[in-house]
């Protein structure tokens, strides 16, 4: 790995020029396809290293980062802020997000296993082709409905994975004399859905006690928790048009994500986790935004084999009973195109 690896800066994860943050949102229904949810606020990241005496000893190994996520919670990965090209894997379980193939930590391009930034300004979910995606959904590992169960058969990894790739000096000499030459080109992206910039980092509630080493012996286990997919949404995701040779061979960084139930975020931070997700219901009759993003520019990916008989959470955890109320017409707010837009984290053995 390059030097510099991946840092945290305030709720988001910096590997090499990607920026990266875990944006919590609306769940989908399990049927039919919809717009984007909006982005809620940034989960909180936090180094699992710097809680020596309270995360379980598997997660020190592995390093990285922790964040908190309710049990069918959704989210989706915000890439605004970054401002160089990168190549970024997503492995959810270590399979990959936008392939279906087992993770690799090397791009390849038949099939493509990676997105590219900043051209992908988010992916809410797991690649089902035809200009969709899955939505990204919290599930416990040891019922079978992760990704990785339904791809692989096993469960033994969760989280996710992320890893960012340059381009090499030359190709990148190349990007940065065309963006000069563009300077003056109005973008219509900064951040966050709606074009506006990322919503600030959750604090921990005022008061939360730090957490207590546990004398005379190692930190209990946590449970384990991956993403599972929910509802579909009009999302692309778009094809490379560089050569795979354009990308250094070395990564800049990567970094495991582990996804922490509530009461084990308490446990091990000694802060309060954010509140409960949002009722979908309520915030679409309150008439705030859903989102519709093109790029007529762009080559949609090809269905991901491996995950077109990926199935909804909702086969395992019961059907989803919480109301659904469409968005009105003008609720629904067009995007433009894609951007052109710490402490270190440390790495463990995953």
């Amino acid at each position: 790995m390059a030097a510099g690896g991946v840092r945290v800066d305030g709720n988001v994860l910096v590997l090499g020029t990607a920026r990266v943050s875990f944006m919590r949102t609306l769940r989908l229904p399990e049927s039919g396809t919809h717009g984007l949810p909006p982005g809620l606020g940034q989960f909180p990241l936090r180094r699992v290293e710097d809680y020596p005496d309270t995360a379980p000893p598997q997660w020190l190994a592995k390093g990285g980062v922790m964040l908190p996520v309710y049990l069918r919670e959704a989210m989706w990965l915000g890439f605004g802020g970054t401002l160089e090209p990168a190549a970024v894997q997503v492995g959810v379980g270590k399979v990959c997000a936008v392939s279906g193939e087992r993770w690799t930590g090397r791009l390849a391009r038949r099939p493509q296993n990676y997105v590219v930034l900043p051209r992908q300004p988010w992916l809410d979910g797991i690649n089902s082709g035809d200009g969709t995606v899955r939505q990204f959904v919290a599930v416990p590992l040891g019922l079978g409905g992760t990704v990785e169960g339904q791809v692989t058969g096993e469960e033994t990894t969760g989280g996710v994975q992320l890893q960012a790739f340059a381009l090499n000096p030359e190709p990148l000499a190349r990007w940065r004399e065309a963006e000069q030459l563009s300077a003056g080109r109005t973008r219509g992206f900064t951040g966050g859905y709606g074009g506006g910039p990322m919503p600030p980092p959750m604090a921990a509630a005022p008061g939360a006690a730090p957490a207590v080493p546990r004398p005379g012996g190692a930190a209990p286990a946590a449970p384990a928790m991956g993403l599972g997919v929910g509802g579909s949404m009009r999302q692309e995701v778009y094809g490379d048009d560089r050569p795979l040779s354009d990308w250094a061979e070395e990564a800049a960084g990567r970094v495991f994500v582990h996804l922490v139930t509530p009461p084990a975020w308490r446990r091990i931070t000694g802060e309060e986790p954010p509140p409960s997700p949002v009722d979908r219901a309520a915030y679409t009759k309150a008439g705030l935004p859903w989102f519709d993003y093109y790029d007529e520019s762009a080559a949609d990916l090809a269905p991901a084999g491996p995950l077109t008989a990926v199935q909804p959470v909702g086969e395992w955890l019961g059907d989803d009973h919480a109301p659904w109320t469409p968005p009105s017409p003008g609720q629904v707010k067009p995007l433009g195109n894609a951007p052109r837009p710490g402490v270190p984290v440390q790495d463990g053995d995953w």
